[in-house]
């Protein structure tokens, strides 16, 4: 039997296309579809998995070598979600742009991890080191 802590197999397939400067997305519950990007549906209920969940799980089997999420993030959230975010990414360079902006990189990804996060502006674009 496969002895991982990762284990939904089409998250393990995902992560094994991911090359240098790939990037992949974990979404909140609330994110728009994209019709043409490969989108990986684990949302259960409300925060059930979050996105801080799902990044504690891949982070360990996925080199990051930067990230970027919405500049709302910081202000619509509380401190404890904010530092929760900051202890998972640590080290990671983290870009914060306008929402809108974030959007517009969507489309390069090679995939979508959709959440039942609820944190608002959770949402991070992850790109291979």
């Amino acid at each position: 039997m496969f002895n991982h802590d990762l284990l939904n197999p089409a998250l393990h397939e995902l992560l094994m296309r991911v090359r240098h400067t790939n990037t992949i997305i974990i979404s909140d519950k609330g994110f728009p579809f994209w019709p043409a990007i490969e989108t990986i549906d684990i949302s259960l209920a409300d925060d059930q998995p979050s996105v801080l969940h799902v990044l504690k799980v891949i982070l360990p089997h996925f080199t990051v070598g930067k990230c970027w999420m919405a500049e709302q993030f910081n202000s619509w959230n509380e401190e404890d979600i904010k530092n929760s975010f900051n202890e998972v990414l640590k080290d990671i360079s983290r870009e914060f742009e306008d929402h809108d902006e974030f959007k517009k990189r969507v489309p390069r990804a090679i995939g979508l991890i959709r959440t039942g996060g609820t944190a608002s502006y959770s949402n991070i674009i992850l790109e291979s080191a």
